[in-house]
């Protein structure tokens, strides 16, 4: 009995360390992010107040000088038009694509794979000009197209080499059954292998909305002012009357929304995409 209640005791001391661990690591992890969503309804003065104020006066003036009197919304709607966009195409194209790889013989298909994982490693900045002369003289740019096309371009080869892994997990039976029922590719693939994979979509539409949500270098280069995003944006309020530090706690609020709004609203799908064939039987 005393053996049990020593046992009982330890467990319980180690539970209680380890729950004592992981909750100062999300305090670490998500008191950045408060404090900037404190900053942000805080007028200038309270700011820089010493020591911080937790308890203060919240006004909305940051959000209406950079988003109503500021030209910060028209950079959240092209942020919103890129990147949707760029997620799409590269879902679409990328998903189809690994279903070949992962269900066909393709002549030639590990050197093409490779060729395609290329353009992943790639450092942008290597691109960054030959893109810029070729966009200004075929009109693209300061254009959304233009930033869709690149954008998709670095996200497909991501796409393609998570959904490959996601269509190999598969057991080809289903399909060989599939066919044997009369069903056409397209139909096994719509009706069966879909749904499967599912949860593996999600995961790569979540790697490329926040690389394209958060993606700095291709739209600072290619852009202007029609086609500005976000992040390229938050720059312009260093000033050299100094930074407007509570237009730039607003706009990072902004921008991290729509990323946690879509985390949250696909947790269910993000959790067994990245458990997809961690467990096999």
């Amino acid at each position: 009995m005393k053996k049990t209640k020593v046992l009982t005791s330890r467990r319980q001391f180690i539970e209680i360390g380890l729950l004592s661990v992981a909750a100062f690591i999300v305090f670490l992890e998500v008191a950045p992010f408060l404090w900037i969503v404190l900053m942000s309804f805080k007028s200038r003065l309270d700011i820089f107040e010493i020591p911080p104020k937790l308890i203060f006066n919240p006004i909305l003036d940051n959000y209406y000088n950079a988003f109503v009197e500021g030209p910060f919304s028209k950079y959240l709607i092209n942020s919103l038009i890129i990147d949707s966009s760029s997620t799409a195409l590269a879902i679409l194209i990328g998903t189809l694509a690994a279903y070949a790889f992962s269900r066909f013989k393709i002549w030639g298909g590990k050197q093409i794979f490779f060729y395609i994982l290329t353009t992943r490693m790639c450092p942008p900045v290597v691109v960054a000009l030959p893109l810029f002369m070729i966009y200004s003289k075929l009109k693209l740019y300061d254009t959304h197209i233009g930033v869709i096309l690149i954008h998709t371009i670095f996200n497909l080869a991501l796409v393609i080499w998570l959904m490959r892994g996601f269509f190999d997990e598969i057991p080809q039976e289903i399909d060989q059954a599939a066919m044997i029922d009369g069903h056409s590719e397209w139909t096994i693939f719509r009706k069966f292998i879909f749904p499967l994979v599912l949860p593996g979509i999600v995961v790569s539409a979540m790697f490329c909305l926040v690389f394209s949500w958060n993606e700095f270098l291709f739209a600072l280069i290619l852009t202007q002012f029609d086609a500005t995003t976000l992040p390229v944006g938050v720059p312009q309020l260093v000033t050299s009357r100094g930074t407007y530090w509570g237009q730039v706690a607003a706009v990072g609020v902004v921008i991290t929304l729509p990323v946690l709004i879509f985390a949250v609203t696909f947790h269910r799908y993000l959790i067994r995409g990245l458990t997809f064939g961690a467990i096999k039987t």
